[in-house]
């Protein structure tokens, strides 16, 4: 699919993986929506890629939000592209901490909400839209790139809410795509292994002694710029579909 010249929507879009894909994005010719909460990280991002980028405070968790960032992306052009890389707090907490207590409800169902309904917002009022368009002369009308995690598959411990949250977005994979096979949107998933983001709160030097030692090869943490890499090769192959793309280095989380 040719992206130049279209619109794309990245949530998360001002921080770590996705502003790695928003300027991937624009590279490609493409118009971009940054979708975030962090507005001034946002606006200063669409301020460095000029007339290429616009930001829209987003919360993916509300219809009527998502909807404006994609009326935002409409304007722009012919949305083709929607990507979802928001991230935000997680529990961290075990089922049952040491006293014997049992993780609150509420931290779990705020992860779940955040990234697996608020994925699912994206994903359906997204296809809405791109079902509307007129299908590229490949057949295409779009592509929905989701973002889950090498802890949907093998979560380690403190990560049952973040787990099971990206084990839902890894198994709506394919029955999404399936879905909406028949309006020619195509729906695939990237689940990264440990990426060194601004989310870290330490320096890289700090962060690839504690984590870049556990990837077996390259023995680094990843970059964003490889997540985006990867969002930009899905854009081209259309014959990718349904499909849920380790990046993790060969990766396997252990206990902890």
């Amino acid at each position: 699919m040719e992206i130049s010249g279209k619109s794309a929507l990245v949530t998360g879009g001002a921080g770590g993986l996705g502003e790695a894909t928003v300027r991937r994005l624009v590279a490609e010719g493409a118009k971009v929506v940054i979708a975030d909460l962090a507005d001034d990280k946002g606006a200063k991002l669409a301020a460095d890629l000029g007339g290429a980028a616009v930001y829209v405070r987003t919360d993916v968790t509300d219809e009527a939000s998502v909807n404006a960032a994609l009326d935002a992306a409409a304007e722009l052009g012919e949305l083709r592209v929607a990507v979802n890389s928001h991230g935000g707090p997680v529990a961290g907490m075990r089922v049952l901490n040491r006293d014997g207590s049992p993780m609150p409800q509420e931290l779990f169902d705020r992860t779940v909400s955040l990234y697996l309904s608020g994925t699912f917002q994206v994903l359906r009022l997204a296809a809405a839209r791109m079902a509307a368009l007129e299908p590229l002369e490949s057949g295409v009308r779009g592509l929905v790139v989701n973002t889950a995690s090498i802890a949907a598959f093998e979560g380690q411990v403190g990560q049952s809410d973040y787990s099971a949250a990206k084990a839902g977005v890894h198994g709506l994979t394919l029955v999404a795509a399936r879905d909406l096979s028949a309006v020619g949107i195509r729906v695939v998933t990237i689940a990264p292994g440990t990426f060194f983001t601004p989310a870290f709160k330490m320096e890289q030097d700090q962060a690839e002694e504690l984590w870049g030692r556990t990837v077996p090869f390259p023995k680094r943490m990843g970059r964003a710029a490889e997540y985006a890499d990867l969002v930009a090769f899905l854009a081209r192959n259309d014959y990718v579909n349904g499909e849920t793309i380790r990046i993790d280095g060969a990766q396997r989380f252990g206990l902890k």
